[in-house]
């Protein structure tokens, strides 16, 4: 028998259908220690949340989970998105192709490092990196070498969800330790430091030596590790371990998922180094928060070699490959993007965050303040309850979401000065909770 429609629901009738049916990301089925917040809008930094049965107004420091460096209702967005509408939602990818696409894919190849000629649309960052990896063992098996098909990464990391790009994230602290046994067995090094030693980059060429007639791919964070940790490292290493993989004959795989379109204070975290990887990532802002779209570039080597191969195709195709409206978005996103300052706008924000968190410093819980870019971080020495952060961040009109001992913000690049030092105060107040 199918189910009424009906014309809306109470934000009460949402919660209770929530906790009935729903289950959310990183959580216990029925048992969360904190109910999600019910939101009824979006717009521009700031999110409408439901709180005691009235509304409140939020500052939304995460973006949205790193999305939405516009803001929300970003009325370009908006317009690409209904014009693009009007015209085509959706056709599949097999055997079409589509303005939107083509206009994606020229942007994303001129504003990536250079060489990265190749682009493969997906629809989540997970996926993107299923796909690097794919990339990585079909180009060594086109070149008959099928025993290079183990990975080598930085501990510490964080690559998402999926089996294979779990395999990559920490084996032991990681949010998938769970997984270790069954996952495919990789090569970690020891975790990146934050300051340039030339000393860790011998020891880790040292060990890929070893191992480098089974290694496919080396497949780091630039710059930032995300989700594992939000650790900062020198952009020196990306160099050093981009020479290394030329001199071993292993690709490289930048995972820019988090760190793309400006995040750093340069459009790309491999820009601080000046660097170019084998296979680059790149997802969550690309969309500026509005769809689910991510896509894998390659050098036209590695496209080549995987084309030429005894399969003749990557054989991976996602049903909503470069769907045309999300396609259309992340056009319109860039577009805004490129035609501001938005060095000078991280660089604002940077310095606020910077401003803003001193204070923390001097916390009882505080191990560590850190900041890069548009990324400000208060690390505790203890875990961070989210049953007392929460209500906390609300009650200075900020929605945060900690995670294990950290208390971060990646706010929309839209932030003026006063909207950051509110984030900041929210932050400063949550560490000061820490107990």
């Amino acid at each position: 028998m199918a189910a009424a429609v009906t014309p809306g629901l109470t934000p009460e009738q949402i919660s209770a259908i929530d906790a009935a049916h729903l289950w959310h990301p990183y959580s216990t089925i029925g048992a969360e220690a904190v109910p999600p917040v019910v939101a009824v809008a979006a717009h521009g930094a700031w999110l409408t949340l439901i709180r005691d049965d009235r509304p409140i107004r939020a500052l939304d420091a995460m973006s949205s989970w790193w999305t939405a460096i516009h803001g929300h209702g970003h009325p370009v967005l908006d317009a690409a998105l209904t014009t693009q509408l009007a015209t085509m939602n959706h056709v599949m990818f097999g055997g079409l192709t589509h303005e939107p696409a083509a206009r994606l894919g020229r942007l994303l190849v001129e504003l990536t490092p250079p060489g990265l000629d190749t682009v493969f649309f997906s629809d989540s960052g997970s996926v993107a990196v299923e796909v690097a990896v794919k990339m990585a063992l079909q180009y060594w098996r086109s070149r008959g070498r099928p025993a290079k098909h183990r990975l080598m990464t930085w501990r510490g990391g964080y690559h998402g969800d999926t089996f294979t790009p779990m395999s990559i994230c920490d084996p032991d602290g990681g949010m998938h330790s769970l997984w270790t046994d069954i996952l495919a067995r990789q090569v970690f090094a020891p975790q990146v430091p934050r300051d340039y030693d030339p000393h860790y980059s011998a020891a880790f060429e040292a060990q890929l030596a070893v191992h480098a007639g089974e290694l496919a791919a080396v497949a780091v964070e630039p710059v930032v590790q995300g989700a594992g940790g939000m650790r900062f490292h020198d952009p020196r290493y990306l160099r050093d371990v981009r020479e290394i993989c030329r001199r071993h004959e292993v690709l490289l795989i930048f995972d820019e998922i988090a760190t793309g379109f400006g995040r750093t204070g340069e459009l790309f975290a491999a820009d601080h180094a000046g660097v170019s990887p084998d296979i680059m990532c790149v997802g969550k802002a690309l969309t500026g928060g509005y769809l689910s779209l991510a896509a894998t570039l390659c050098t036209t080597e590695v496209a080549h070699t995987i084309s030429t191969g005894a399969a003749g195709a990557l054989m991976h195709g996602p049903t909503f490959m470069a769907n045309p409206l999300a396609c259309a978005v992340s056009v319109a996103s860039i577009e805004v993007l490129l035609t501001q300052d938005w060095r000078s706008r991280i660089s604002e924000i940077s310095g606020g965050l910077t401003a803003g968190l001193k204070p923390a410093r001097a916390l009882p819980a505080v191990a560590d303040v850190r900041v890069c870019g548009a990324i400000g971080v208060i690390e505790c020495d203890r875990p961070v309850d989210l049953a007392v952060a929460t209500p906390a961040a609300l009650d200075q009109g900020v929605w945060l979401r900690p995670f294990r001992n950290l208390i971060y913000a990646m706010p929309p690049y839209i932030c003026p000065p006063a909207e950051i030092a509110q984030i900041t105060s929210a932050m400063v107040e949550v560490a000061r909770l820490v107990v």
